[in-house]
């Protein structure tokens, strides 16, 4: 494939774009393939990048029951950090944080990555005892974070109402922080990925397992039987759906996930704003249109749609914040479907079922790790073991008691 380059942008140009390659093939898959990715979302794509680029593993199959980035990697607020207060949190999201910084290199393709910084609001004592612990731990581990008093914070965001219902007494800045196009990320890898031989499968839906003495050995799909030596399931709030099939339960809950979007205006914020006190985080586009979001509904449902009062519970503390807001109108909202844990830290793990491996439980926050999350899975699936900063997600940890609880140093809590 061609690398994207000016000159290619303008030789298309001349010709209104009537030449451009395509960015992935959509073949028929084969009766056997090496490894079996499930799920066409980022972080498959990622796992089906990495194993053919660093792994050497190149007869690979990516299969997606709907279209190409269709499910949460287009349906989330494109936020990036790795701000987390635990040390296996911190070692993987920073890993992440990481890739991010050269990814759009990597690829060839423009995920615009913005490091715009991410500042987590404080309203309380309890808020600021709680992000003095996380932004030490994090200085510990080695990722920057800087504390911000209420003066700092206006000087950074002029518009924003210090003096709110629940006043603002300082922030815990991580200048690294940021966006990145949450739909680019997914085609860049799948155009790379895909250039390296490995095969996009859409509408395709998984209907069941082939497994034999405890061993998978294919996916029963839509398309009829594909045979694989191993298998990722990478299928976010449809994993318990999944790994029943294989005949066993994971510790998940489903829920919608809902965000919005404004109509576009000019430029009034640019850095990402996150509270977990009174619950809302905003950003930008690039397109002007305030992004923003929330909490996840109180109830379990894979409708990728959301319920009114959480929209209401949304804007509420948002206008708060920024009363500048008040009078722009939602130009649309959505909702994902998240997976979520007891301790609100991923599961990337071995399953009962031999070769049968599965990374979900990202609840709200797996964009940020997306090619975190691949890279250690591919090299997980490659070498048969889980990557050293991938074992403590493993399943056992439920049974163990070595949870990763992470649930109110998230920022915004899952």
């Amino acid at each position: 494939m061609k690398p994207y380059s000016l000159w290619s942008l303008v030789r298309n140009g001349i010709s209104y774009d009537k030449d451009w390659q395509q960015a992935w093939r959509s073949p028929e898959p084969k009766k056997h393939y090496d490894v079996v990715i499930i799920g066409g979302g980022g972080h498959g794509l990622a796992t089906a990048y990495y194993l053919a680029r660093e792994c050497g593993v190149r007869n690979v199959a990516v299969i997606e029951k709907g279209w190409l980035g269709g499910g949460n990697t287009g349906r989330n607020t494109t936020i990036v950090r790795s701000n987390y207060l635990l040390d296996e949190s911190a070692g993987i999201y920073e890993h992440a944080m990481k890739l991010w910084e050269g990814l759009s290199q990597e690829l060839n393709y423009n995920v615009m990555f913005s490091q715009r910084g991410l500042l987590h609001l404080a309203h309380s004592v309890h808020d600021m005892q709680e992000i003095g612990r996380r932004g030490n731990a994090i200085h510990l581990n080695g990722i920057d974070s800087e504390f911000l008093n209420p003066q700092q914070i206006k000087k950074m965001l002029p518009i924003i109402n210090l003096n709110c219902r629940y006043p603002v007494m300082g922030g815990l800045l991580q200048r690294r922080g940021g966006t990145a196009r949450h739909d680019a990320v997914a085609w860049g890898y799948a155009r790379g990925a895909d250039d390296m031989g490995v095969d996009i499968i859409q509408n395709c839906a998984v209907e069941g397992f082939d497994i034999q003495n405890g061993e998978v050995k294919g996916v029963r799909t839509s398309k009829g039987l594909i045979g694989a030596g191993k298998v990722g399931c990478v299928v976010a709030g449809h994993s318990s759906v999944l790994a029943e099939m294989a005949g066993f339960r994971m510790p998940l809950e489903s829920v919608p996930l809902q965000a919005l979007v404004s109509e576009p205006v000019k430029p009034v914020i640019d850095c990402v704003v996150m509270s977990n006190g009174i619950h809302v985080y905003v950003s930008q586009s690039d397109k002007g249109e305030l992004v923003v979001g929330a909490g996840s509904d109180a109830y379990i449902s894979y409708s990728q749609r959301g319920s009114f009062d959480q929209i209401e519970h949304v804007v509420g503390p948002l206008v708060e914040l920024f009363p500048l807001f008040s009078r722009l109108r939602m130009l649309r909202q959505w909702g994902g479907i998240v997976d979520v844990t007891t301790d609100r830290s991923p599961i990337l793990s071995k399953t009962p079922v031999k070769n049968l491996f599965i990374n979900c439980g990202w609840g709200t926050g797996g964009f940020k790790c997306t090619p975190g999350s691949g890279h250690l899975f591919a090299h997980s699936i490659a070498q048969g073991e889980m990557h050293e900063k991938a074992a403590p997600f493993s399943i056992d940890r439920f049974n163990t008691g070595a949870l990763i609880d992470e649930g109110a140093a998230a920022a915004v809590a899952h």
